[in-house]
Formats: C-alpha cells, structure tokens, sequence
C-alpha cells in the first residue's frame, strides 16, 4: 500500500501536469471502487480550473473552481498524465480529461481506491475531518504526543499509527521510528515520558 511519502511524491509529480489546466469532463468506466463514483461527475467537472494539488494524509487533493477531487490509491491505484489517444488498459478506471487533450488516469485493479467530488471544504469532509496533525505540522511536538496519550493502555506503535491522533505513520515508518527513539513498540503509550516523545517525534520526521 502506498504510503505517506509516496503519495508526497505522486503530488510532487502531478502538480506541474495539473494545475492551471482546465478539466473538460470525465470517463468513467465503473460505477465505483472503495465507495461509488458520483454519476454526474462528468458534468461536474466540466469547465472548472485546477489551481492546487494537495494532500491530506494519504489523500491527493485536486482544487478546482467549485470543489475539489478527492482521490486515494488504496493498495494498487496508480494515477498517470497520459495522452488522450491512448486506449484504456483494463483496470483503467477512471479518466478526468483535461484542455490540452491529456488525461489524468486512475488505474486500480483491486479497487480499494477512491475518486470523490465535494463543493464543500475538503477538510472537513467525513474522510479527513477527525484526522489528527501532519508529521511535519507544526503542531506535532512531543508535547503534543504525550498530551495525547496520557491514560492510554494500548502499544505506543498502535498509538501512532492511530489517524485520529498521527496521519501518515504506517507500520514499518512506525517501527523504524521507534527504534531511532528507542523506545519498545509493545510499550503502553500512557507510559511514555514526555522526553522520550520528543525523540519519537523527531524520529517520526527524521524516517518519513
């Protein structure tokens, strides 16, 4: 499954692509993956301007005029800009086609992806609203991360990979910054000295 720093990547990659393009429509080759695909998405889409990529976690960003697409790999998407006159491989799923005749791809053969629109906020969409800070967020301070964990009993591993309390520390990001900070990953979280977070959130930076 990808994770935090490769869905960093894909962004980094489609940011130069997207923004400032034009979406003039949309192809949609199934009625949904991990939740179903808005029906009228083409129509949606039609007209509005890309002016940012971002990303929320492990969720890609597409802001437009009016909204924004939300999208998420799951296990195995993939997203490419390719030319519009290339046919649609079998997991191809979902083309969004853009003004110079390119198209953004989204191939998921086990479709556990998710391609959403909202006009709303995205941060507060159900998704991504209770999701705790970003690794690199100011915020996220060992001060933070002990706060936070006081009277908690479970594993201070399963503590950070908790998306209400840390986004984007999946299982082996978790264990290699546990043990940059020393600290036992079956330790209880409740039990961690606020010293020790601070190493571990260093240690969360420093890995991701």
């Amino acid at each position: 499954m990808p994770e935090l720093p490769e869905v960093e990547t894909v962004r980094r990659g489609l940011e130069p692509l997207l923004v400032g393009r034009t979406l003039s429509g949309a192809e949609v080759r199934i009625e949904g993956l991990r939740w179903p695909i808005a029906g009228n998405l083409a129509e949606v889409l039609a007209g509005r301007k890309i002016h940012a990529v971002g990303r929320r976690a492990k969720y890609l960003l597409v802001g437009c005029e009016g909204g924004t697409v939300i999208l998420h790999l799951g296990m195995t998407g993939r997203l490419q800009v390719v030319p519009g006159t290339l046919p649609a491989g079998r997991h191809d799923h979902v083309d969004l086609l853009l003004d110079d005749g390119w198209r953004l791809r989204f191939h998921d053969p086990r479709r556990f992806g998710a391609i959403l629109w909202t006009p709303a906020d995205p941060h507060q969409h159900p998704l991504l609203v209770e999701m705790g800070p970003e690794p690199f967020a100011v915020e996220m301070t060992g001060d933070y991360l002990y706060s936070r964990s006081r009277g908690r009993s479970i594993a201070v591993k399963t503590f950070i990979m908790d998306q209400k309390i840390l986004v984007g520390v999946g299982n082996i990001y978790a264990s290699e910054a546990l043990f940059r900070a020393r600290i036992a990953p079956d330790t209880g979280a409740g039990r961690v000295s606020q010293a020790r977070y601070s190493r571990l959130a260093e240690a969360i930076r420093v890995v991701l």
